[in-house]
């Protein structure tokens, strides 16, 4: 396929791990936009900090891409609040307008200034967003919507500034919107079919782990401990 422009890039952020609003926990959630060329290697944005490896940061969630376009439904659902006047409430490294979840699909590869890289994931929000916010159940409200934004891993590096057109390089799953995947992790949980379908796909391996689990146990796994984080 020929390369087609999606978006442009508004906004390229990056953050700092610093302590956050749970005892022991750190974050770097509250990114920055950055001025000028930005440097993107295997494990994301140069100057970019994850505050806990574990979940965050990775090859496999090198990039987060989060739609500016969504910013007007927030605030219609929450009010008008101080984080949505601009790109980065929801820690996103990119911010663009004009391309959403249902215009992305599983494996896209695509050029994003002058790397390439490939979408890996749907992001699955955690309870940081909800601290973020101050509104108790955002992080479910992020994952109940479809409004969470996906995960790049970078195939070429290269590097990226406010101004940059995110092109569609190739699309070789182009029946995996991300919506479909959303839909079979969060509602459709147990569709054995669709399960399987799924799993014929190059799955992070979490994701991979999560679908078998489901097939052989026929139950969904709780997701209280990211939805609600630490508790006392």
């Amino acid at each position: 396929m020929s390369a087609r422009v999606l978006a442009r890039v508004e906004a390229v952020l990056t953050g700092t791990a610093v302590a956050y609003t749970r005892p022991g926990s750190r974050s770097a959630i509250a990114k920055q936009p950055r001025q000028g060329p930005v440097a993107i290697g295997p494990e994301g944005l140069q100057g970019d900090e994850q505050g806990d490896r574990r979940v965050h940061g990775g090859p496999d969630k090198a990039i987060h891409h989060y739609a500016r376009d969504h910013y007007a439904a927030w605030a219609a659902e929450i009010g008008a609040h101080p984080l949505l006047q601009a790109a980065g409430a929801f820690g996103e490294n990119i911010s663009t307008n004009g391309v959403t979840e249902s215009g992305i699909c599983l494996g896209d590869r695509l050029r994003l200034g002058t790397a390439v890289v490939e979408v890996a994931q749907g992001r699955q929000p955690c309870w940081k967003l909800s601290d973020r916010f101050g509104v108790p159940d955002m992080a479910r409200r992020v994952q109940d919507s479809g409004r969470s934004g996906w995960y790049y891993r970078v195939l070429e590096p290269g590097q990226v500034q406010a101004g940059d057109d995110l092109l569609l390089l190739e699309r070789p799953y182009p029946e995996w919107p991300l919506p479909r995947l959303a839909a079979l992790l969060y509602r459709r949980t147990l569709d054995q079919d669709e399960l399987r379908a799924a799993l014929r796909l190059p799955l992070v391996p979490s994701w991979q782990r999560t679908f078998e689990r489901r097939l052989e146990q026929g139950q969904t796994e709780s997701w209280d401990s990211r939805l609600q984080g630490p508790q006392g």
